[in-house]
């Protein structure tokens, strides 16, 4: 785990400061003894989404619906600007359109390459959390995405086991703040209704508990472990089920795929999500996909891909991210079918 006053990651070796310290660098000294990095954002970003200007506007409201909100932040401009993160939406929007039946007027994406209205400011992406989950019935199914920034702060209202809150960074909360674990809990796992679904899937560093659900799950012992408040805060659905897919614990960063293939950036994560529904494997249980991305990742880590050794250089020979799973409620793994 790098710190935030001595992290020492680069782009590539033999470079100078990583987007992790240029991020801190801008953003002051107010986290100065507490983890935080971001994903390194070598590689080329691919042309503009082009989507619609009437995605997530007019999705039409017959149940059961299927709505998803997408962000990629790429703080365009900043010295610790990201690269990959609109390929990320991209290769999101493609599996739920391709793989569980997403139609585009229903898929929300928020990205710099977008009109003001679908920026992922901070009002923005908090206005589309509340669209996502507004108006939602029993056997809808919701999905919220993010790749970006990740960071955390000290919690001081003793709901975080870790003493930290875990945020998310829009593209200007330089200027109006990150969006803190507690918000997101507030705006889209509470007011879950019975039968409602809810997926969120955040390819940033720091994410582990983003949503603050109640379960972890412990891919050593095969079990959920606890992760209620201490302060014993009401963070449960309100009968609905939230299931969230980070791309690393809440100590961890996250890597870029341009270290594990060589090809156009996206988040690790990402990646490997992708390359596991790609299988097309029938029933894919929420273990077997658990299995696959840490086999994945795996691979990278013993050296079985291109540009290895340069991720190994980058983490100090050792690959400092494991996908996690959290949820509102604990359910068999390795009997639950992953669906979005």
């Amino acid at each position: 785990m790098e710190s935030i006053g001595t992290s020492s990651v680069s782009n590539k070796p033999g470079s100078g400061s990583s987007p992790c310290q240029k991020l801190i660098s801008n953003f002051g000294n107010v986290f100065k003894k507490h983890s935080s990095s971001s994903r390194s954002p070598n590689g080329s970003l691919r042309a503009p989404l082009n989507v619609t200007a009437t995605a997530g506007r007019h999705c039409p409201e017959i149940h059961p619906w299927k709505r998803a909100v997408l962000c990629g932040v790429t703080y365009r401009n900043r010295k610790f600007r990201l690269k990959g993160t609109v390929n990320d939406v991209k290769t999101m929007r493609d599996l739920l359109m391709k793989h569980f039946g997403y139609s585009q007027e229903c898929i929300r994406v928020l990205t710099e390459e977008e009109e003001p209205a679908f920026c992922p400011t901070k009002k923005n992406i908090q206005e589309a959390l509340k669209w996502l989950v507004e108006g939602s019935e029993s056997g809808d199914y919701l999905v919220f995405y993010f790749s970006g920034h990740g960071l955390r702060q000290p919690d001081f209202n003793n709901d975080e086991r870790d003493g930290f809150d875990e945020t998310i960074c829009p593209v200007d909360f330089m200027q109006e703040g990150m969006i803190l674990d507690n918000d997101i809990n507030t705006t889209i796992v509470r007011p879950l209704k019975k039968g409602v679904t809810l997926h969120a899937i955040v390819d940033a560093c720091h994410s582990g508990t983003i949503l603050d659900l109640e379960y972890i799950y412990n891919l050593k012992t095969k079990k959920w472990d606890d992760n209620s408040a201490p302060s014993r805060a009401q963070k449960s659905t309100s009968g609905g089920l939230a299931i969230s897919l980070s791309a690393c614990e809440d100590h961890q960063m996250a890597a870029d795929t341009s270290y594990f293939t060589g090809e156009a950036m996206a988040g690790a994560m990402t990646y490997a999500l992708f390359q596991t529904l790609e299988r097309k494997i029938v029933k894919l249980t929420y273990g077997g996909l658990l299995d696959i991305m840490h086999e994945i990742v795996e691979q990278v880590s013993s050296g079985k891909c291109l540009n290895s050794r340069r991720l190994h250089k980058l983490f100090h020979r050792r690959i400092i991210q494991e996908p996690l799973l959290s949820s509102s409620e604990a359910f068999d793994v390795e009997k639950k079918e992953f669906i979005l």
